[in-house]
């Protein structure tokens, strides 16, 4: 199993970013795909998270500017970023459960300035 994640980048507040997440290895339609992010110093927190059936769901700090969406043909998951704010500074990591064993992406660095 491979989660390859990427679009960080360094944007100043009030920008966006789209992060893209591509699994290899596992049945992409049946997972529950998520995003992590790890702020400096701090423990690593879920951002968002969207179920098989396309459900969602959001930390309080980015509902309403982030959204979180999957093409389940090209394995991939998106979470788009807007109305960035500094406190969104830090490493977001894809994960998924699979196989009753949690895999994560590498991670992809997100600096917000303001």
């Amino acid at each position: 199993v491979q989660l390859q994640a990427s679009g960080g980048g360094s944007v100043q507040a009030g920008g966006s970013l789209r992060l893209t997440c591509k699994a290899v290895g596992v049945n992409f339609s049946l997972v529950r795909m998520a995003w992590y992010r790890q702020p400096p110093g701090q423990e690593r927190e879920l951002v968002a998270d969207i179920t098989r059936d396309g459900m969602s769901d959001f930390h309080d700090s980015v509902r309403g500017r982030f959204t979180i969406s999957r093409d389940n043909v090209r394995r991939t998951v998106f979470l788009q970023a807007d109305n960035l704010k500094p406190e969104d500074t830090g490493v977001y990591y894809c994960h998924i459960t699979w196989g009753g064993r949690a895999f994560w992406g590498q991670g992809t660095q997100v600096t917000v300035s303001s």
